[in-house]
């Protein structure tokens, strides 16, 4: 059995999450681990349960290096090979061998009962309704509707990983029974229908960052060919083999594919007419010819970029997020007595800007001009640069010399962010940047695709503005997080000049559409 090839940065993801961290004691804790994953029938035949395995198996192998995928009847055998290939896509040398009996912990879904030495939990959905149990067998319900399997996919890994590490997540301890209504993020009553999900017409819609966050919305999405409508991917960059720790889609074969081509093949068996555009959102509202922008789902990594969608006046925003302990989404109009999107992303301090923050996360704060000038000129880094920068961290420069020669950028997004200096470091240079585990990021993207999907069926947005998670406690029962609109007077909601604009563009669209 082996770690996967970007083991480094899920062990900078798992840094973040997890007390007394150390990364050649996460190693050996996941290396002694056998994670399993049984089903029955139900499971594989139907759609539900379809969709939840190919999930629960993209965040397992990401992670675990030894991964027993069991049927546990004749006719679920059927699945396993196809299982197993995508499992081995994701990491080409994890271990699928192995007794189910031997797991330490294993997600179960369908209706058959599993008994075994180790933790079983239990996975299932019923249309919109993610259903979890430590316990006892959920099932999977028969419609094509992805919503409550992918929200239980990712609480059932969540679960996993809380099992694998229970003695380093504080206030911690597996979930109770879970009937999670993924249409109001609200328990599910006893008699609720999970329901389908139908034709949805999208109009035109925005899908902006197809990071990790953007993965999990392209996997739901997906799921429903009967989406139709115009939808417009955003982003820029390349698919890097550090994203594989999170990116819930991508494998070994998308590295360095441009992340906006990956998403439109993935979304080909959908009615949806796909259009790819590898920009910056900036680049891509400069090329565009129409001023309106009626839906925009935004799964963005910064403040300064969530902001700059907002400054743009979208008519409706749905926007996701992950960050230290939690995740969530939230939904916004404009000048509409509730905060916008800017609101929330105001910054309280100052913010260190992009060189301050480089030069000290490689432990050269005076380099600061330097490393200005070399991010605005995109100069490479040289061997001699990247002998100081070890010097600096205290670590040896050979395990940094494949970086020579990229831009500054690209060294740093690489080297540290990717998590070479911090696994040369076993941990104590920690990432300046929040790197979510792949459970959080699916699911916040999970949730993103669905409040897109719901706004465009007509269905009112939920009373409070944002609905928060945290997938390393268990699940409360108040999941909605209101906000008040900004009450400093900074934001663009106050602004009179932007009220006007904002009205005068729909208004006349609106006008000429009649």
């Amino acid at each position: 059995m082996a770690l996967a090839n970007f083991f480094d940065r899920a062990a900078t993801a798992a840094s973040q999450v997890l007390a007394d961290f150390g990364t050649a004691a996460f190693s050996e804790r996941l290396r002694a681990q056998v994670v399993g994953l049984a089903f029955d029938k139900e499971a594989a035949r139907s759609q539900e349960g379809a969709a939840l395995l190919d999930l629960t198996v993209r965040l397992l192998a990401r992670l675990y290096p030894t991964l027993v995928i069991h049927a546990l009847d004749g006719h679920a055998a059927e699945r396993v090979a196809e299982l197993s290939g995508l499992a081995r896509a994701i990491n080409p040398t994890i271990d699928l061998g192995g007794d189910i009996k031997q797991a330490s912990v294993a997600v179960c879904v369908g209706r058959t009962a599993l008994a075994m030495p180790g933790q079983a939990l239990f996975a299932g959905s019923d249309g919109w309704i993610a259903r979890f149990s430590p316990t006892a067998p959920v099932g999977c319900g028969r419609s094509a509707n992805p919503f409550g399997a992918g929200g239980a996919a990712c609480v059932a890994a969540a679960n996993v990983f809380r099992a694998v590490f229970a003695d380093q997540i504080r206030g911690g301890g597996l979930d109770r029974e879970i009937a999670l209504d993924m249409r109001d993020y609200r328990p599910a009553a006893p008699e609720s229908a999970g329901g389908e999900v139908g034709h949805v017409d999208l109009g035109e819609a925005h899908l902006v960052g197809l990071g990790a966050i953007g993965n999990g919305a392209v996997w739901a999405l997906a799921r429903l060919p009967a989406l139709t409508g115009t939808l417009h991917l955003v982003d820029h960059e390349a698919v890097d083999l550090s994203n594989l720790q999170r990116y819930a889609m991508a494998a070994q074969a998308d590295v360095e594919r441009a992340k906006v081509e990956v998403a439109a093949s993935l979304l080909t068996g959908t009615g949806l007419r796909v259009a790819p555009h590898r920009a910056t959102w900036s680049e891509y509202l400069t090329a565009r010819h129409d001023w309106r922008l009626d839906r925009i789902a935004v799964a963005l990594d910064t403040a300064r970029d969530r902001v700059a969608v907002q400054s743009a006046l979208p008519r409706w925003i749905v926007n996701a997020w992950t960050q230290e302990g939690d995740l969530g989404v939230s939904r916004h109009g404009f000048a509409d007595g509730k905060p916008c999107l800017a609101c929330l992303y105001l910054p309280a301090d100052a913010v260190k800007d992009e060189d301050d923050r480089i030069a000290e996360e490689l432990g050269m704060p005076e380099a600061q001009p330097e490393v200005r000038r070399m991010l605005q000129t995109l100069e490479p880094v040289t061997e001699v640069f990247v002998e100081r920068i070890a010097a600096a961290l205290g670590v040896p420069p050979e395990p940094l010399r494949p970086f020579v020669g990229q831009p500054l950028r690209s060294f740093y997004q690489h080297a540290v962010c990717g998590g070479v200096v911090f696994r040369l470091t076993d941990g104590r240079r920690p990432v300046g940047a929040t790197v979510p585990m792949a459970f959080q990021s699916a699911l916040a993207g999970i949730m993103l695709a669905a409040d897109l999907v719901k706004h465009a069926q007509g269905e009112p947005d939920a009373p409070t503005v944002a609905t928060r998670i945290n997938l390393l406690r268990r699940l409360g029962t108040h999941l909605a997080d209101p906000h008040a609109p900004d009450a400093t007077g900074r934001c663009i909601c106050g602004d009179a000049d932007f009220r006007a604009a904002y009205e005068a563009k729909y208004s006349s669209a609106h006008q000429s559409a009649g």
